[in-house]
């Protein structure tokens, strides 16, 4: 029950913490623009929550590109450790690389899941929303991964069936990921 009650209460930081890390190496691929002295954007509420852990690995580990090793490796790291303390609890040692694989998993599957939560929001928002900045934002994170699938189905007018196919793209690979741990 305690190993129970521990995995639930870490499971929600780390999701938010290394979600916000995530979010923004996603942010930065797309060359979004993070706006750090705009109080309305939404670098106004990821960089607070992850500047403490992926400032410290940026002095140290320098991007790729427009891929932000700092924050990709601090959402792992927080995944890790969660993995770690799970792993001690249940009276297991650490000794094997098995661990961090499955700390990988954690994060592959993580971010699969918010890939989810965005399609979602995305549909939700394009019913209620429409025209709006928060929908304007999630159509600006989730349109990379729309926009291939768009130009492999056919078109069927105003019904958009690509945020279903991707939503099934998704969880096949959650499926797969899970298997794998």
């Amino acid at each position: 029950m305690l190993i129970q009650i521990t995995n639930l209460l870490l499971q929600v930081l780390i999701s938010v913490l290394a979600g916000a890390c995530l979010l923004r190496c996603y942010l930065q691929w797309l060359a979004f623009n993070l706006g750090t002295g705009q109080s309305r954007t939404i670098g106004a509420y990821i960089l607070p929550i992850s500047n403490w852990i992926v400032l410290p690995l940026r002095r140290l580990i320098p991007s790729i590109g427009r891929f932000d090793v700092a924050s990709f490796l601090a959402a792992y790291i927080l995944v890790t450790g969660k993995v770690a303390i799970l792993i001690l609890l249940s009276g297991a040692s650490l000794s094997t690389v098995s661990w961090l694989i499955a700390a990988f998993m954690d994060l592959l599957d993580l971010i699969l899941s918010g890939f989810v939560g965005l399609v979602f929001a995305s549909i939700i928002l394009s019913w209620v929303g429409a025209g709006s900045q928060i929908q304007y934002l999630v159509s600006l994170l989730v349109d990379p991964l729309l926009s291939p699938i768009r130009k492999a189905i056919p078109n069927f007018g105003a019904l958009d069936l690509s945020p279903l196919v991707l939503l099934l793209i998704l969880q096949v690979l959650q499926i797969v990921v899970n298997n794998l741990k």
